[in-house]
């Protein structure tokens, strides 16, 4: 997926280098490059948030349980 974005970049940054100003090119950048792309990115990046939270959770009730090994005062 990360191929895909950096080629969308390439082609639009020699896009922006055909425009005939500094502005144009840096809006055309903006606008149809990285915009666009963080939005791709962020959505389909989605699943993969879910699942690294749920691990994390999951790690999260393992190490928190109280096993009883430990040694109390009363012990």
């Amino acid at each position: 997926m990360y191929v895909i974005a950096i080629g969308w970049l390439y082609v639009t940054l020699l896009m922006a280098a055909t425009e005939a100003n500094l502005t144009a090119g840096a809006l055309t950048f903006a606008l149809y490059g990285v915009a666009p792309l963080a939005l791709f990115l962020w959505l389909f990046g989605t699943p993969q948030r879910r699942r690294n939270r749920l691990a994390r959770e999951a790690i999260d009730d393992v190490v928190g349980k109280d096993d009883g090994a430990d040694a109390r005062r009363d012990q």
